[in-house]
């Protein structure tokens, strides 16, 4: 064990963040942490750098072992070079080549014992820097750099200038070549693109130290980590596996709990109304079987109720009109900025119903292709159309179609006025702004919330082509979901980019992939398209410049987990289940026959014996001796077999 944290707990004022968090991470280990946003787990990551102090608990770190932490945002305003900055990860090596150098040089000078007592200093040098790859330093901060997505001509920028994603990597890239025994990572594949992604994948999965991170990429997930620590309700669950693993047992977790739940509470029910039936008999026997029940209730151990999946954003997305079957249609289209080409003359062709992903690395045009699209900005040679009644949505991914001036409110009543205040209302809290939220202004607003907002606007709109430009940035993964489903159940027609590699292969039916300045088009979702990447000979109509949608007609449909090639239908029940079942119908309707049988023969009792109460009341029966002796005979008899009647029954109804 490497590092363990034990019953930690962390609240800001009242608001609880977590409640009595325990795990423990192993040598070499690779684990995340999972949770909706605002779930703690930056808190957490937090706690265990020091960060922030926890209320209760400790944290333990192996003695000896180092630890290292990438955050989610960085502002280093560094002056030195992208390269210099990862390259002073390596100043002691660069410091130990620079005492073997003035080994070496001394040593031409040297004789006799001098030179000796130095050819010993030179092999210890020596030996340390092999010991420590040195002879490598230089080509590893290299390929660590272009494995982030740095081109060399990026090497000589100073740090400063940098975007804050662009800081982020070069942050992630001095963190790795640190190489502590733990690597703590927030959101580490935020500023990657596919192929910077993969690159980080394969290094983390190899790498000789344990990983904990915090990510929403489910892909990334999968493949690189083995446990699950969990933070639901402030509380910590750890599941062995990767995420597909984790998310299979804890729907299967929710389900035994929840028919435990409503097993007890039918179970309750059935006792309730068994001892109300008890107490209703009104005799000292039956009253002391409803105690004996009561007091049976009371020692259950009380299964609490189940929390519910937390409430997430309700997104329809609805067309008001059908559009033509051909949707957009673009040939010939070049950009360049400052004389250099980001792409030249490429061509698509997007028809109805289709759901078109745009991927390819950080910088190649992609959302300078969305935003040519809509009119945001000029190609340089280009020829689109838009077909017959196309009503476009859009989706920026920076939000510059939100007004900083405005509130919540106001974004969507100024852009929306026919929609009166509960209608509105209504929308933004579909959104999960309720209360007074409706009233922040957009300006301090959060990345997520910000999103939610855009996301509403699209929702409203009843487009029937959505442009959507990283619809998944700064979303959790519950969010992912629920946007995959509204994709998937939407009628129109999506063209998107977007870095998640998971929400692709749920969500698209054709590629698109800008890489080298054109255009490649793949039938299928992720996964046919990395299949026909490795062999282009699967699909003769993907892997080729400027390919037009192969489809005529109606467009392509994924293949859902339901309908995978292989599967064979459930088979029908057979005969002996047939049987089966009907034997246990029969039993039922006996059960309950006899049920009925019993509780008719008590109310006849039962009126007997008040019928019998009476007699004895009355004057000519109670100067009858013989008459009170047949009455109290009668009494007797019917008050044993209602005792038998009751037992009889309480067997019965138990089942």
């Amino acid at each position: 064990m490497i590092l363990a944290c034990h019953h930690i707990s962390k609240a800001f004022g009242t608001d609880v963040i977590l409640n009595d968090i325990s795990f423990h991470i192993e040598d070499y280990e690779k684990a995340a942490i999972v949770g909706i946003n605002g779930a703690g787990k930056s808190t957490l990551l937090k706690i265990i750098m020091e960060e922030l102090a926890p209320d209760e608990g400790t944290v333990t770190l192996s003695r000896g072992k180092t630890i290292g932490y990438l955050a989610q945002h960085h502002s280093r305003d560094s002056h030195r070079t992208i390269y210099e900055e990862l390259l002073d990860v390596k100043k002691d090596l660069i410091a130990l080549e620079q005492r073997m150098a003035e080994a070496e040089l001394a040593m031409k000078d040297a004789q006799g014992e001098e030179l000796e007592s130095l050819l010993k200093t030179y092999a210890r040098l020596r030996q340390s820097f092999e010991d420590q790859n040195g002879y490598a330093y230089r080509s590893e901060v290299v390929g660590v750099l272009k494995g982030l997505g740095f081109e060399e001509e990026e090497f000589n920028k100073e740090v400063h200038l940098l975007s804050g994603g662009q800081k982020t990597r070069v942050a992630l890239g001095r963190l790795l070549l640190a190489k502590p025994d733990i690597l703590l990572l927030d959101e580490p594949t935020n500023h990657l693109d596919m192929n910077s992604t993969a690159w980080l994948e394969t290094f983390l999965m190899n790498y000789k130290g344990s990983v904990i991170i915090v990510a929403h990429d489910r892909y990334f997930l999968d493949k690189v980590v083995t446990k699950i620590i969990e933070i639901d309700h402030h509380e910590g669950h750890v599941f062995k596996g990767n995420y597909t693993d984790y998310a299979a047992k804890k729907a299967q977790i929710r389900d035994i709990q929840r028919k435990a739940w409503l097993n007890q509470q039918a179970e309750i029910a059935h006792q309730e109304a068994v001892i109300q039936k008890l107490r209703s008999f009104n005799r000292e026997k039956s009253i002391k079987r409803a105690e004996s029940r009561e007091k049976m209730l009371d020692k259950m151990e009380v299964i609490e109720k189940p929390f519910e999946e937390e409430a997430g954003m309700r997104i329809l997305l609805k067309p008001d009109t059908v559009s033509g079957n051909d949707v957009l249609f673009i040939e010939h289209m070049t950009k360049s900025f400052d004389g250099t080409y980001l792409f030249q003359d490429i061509s698509m062709d997007i028809r109805r119903g289709e759901r078109v992903a745009l991927i390819g690395d950080n910088g190649a045009g992609k959302t300078t292709i969305l935003k040519i699209i809509n009119g945001l900005l000029p190609a340089d040679t280009c020829e689109l159309r838009l077909g017959a009644k196309v009503h476009i949505g859009y989706y920026d991914q920076e939000h510059q179609v939100l007004h900083d001036e405005k509130t919540i409110f106001e974004e969507i009543s100024d852009d929306y006025p026919t929609l009166n205040n509960t209608r509105i209302r209504n929308v933004l809290a579909a959104f999960l702004f309720t209360g007074d939220d409706v009233f922040k202004p957009i300006k301090t607003l959060s990345g997520g919330e910000r999103g939610r907002v855009s996301m509403a606007k699209l929702m409203l709109s009843h487009a029937n082509f959505l442009i959507l430009d990283e619809p998944t940035n700064h979303l959790d993964i519950q969010s992912r979901e629920i946007l995959e489903e509204a994709l998937q159940n939407y009628t129109g027609t999506v063209l998107y980019v977007s870095h998640d590699r998971y929400f692709i292969n749920q969500t698209a039916t054709r590629i698109l992939d800008l890489t080298g300045g054109g255009l490649n088009s793949y039938s299928g979702n992720y996964d046919a398209y990395l299949e026909k990447k490795e062999h282009p000979s699967i699909d003769s109509s993907g892997g080729f410049k400027n390919v037009s949608s192969p489809v005529s007609g109606s467009a392509p449909s994924s293949v859902s987990p339901e309908t995978q090639a292989g599967d064979t239908p459930a088979k029908p029940a057979g005969k002996d289940d047939y049987l089966r079942q009907k034997e246990e119908q029969a039993k039922e309707r006996k059960r309950q026959n006899q049920i009925k049988r019993v509780e008719n023969r008590i109310s006849e009792i039962e009126n007997r014996i008040s019928a019998l109460d009476e007699l004895l009341t009355q004057d000519d029966v109670a100067t009858d001796v013989k008459r009170l002796m047949e009455i109290n005979e009668e009494h007797e008899l019917l008050d044993e077999e209602l005792l038998e009647l009751m037992e009889e029954w309480e067997t019965l109804i138990d089942g």
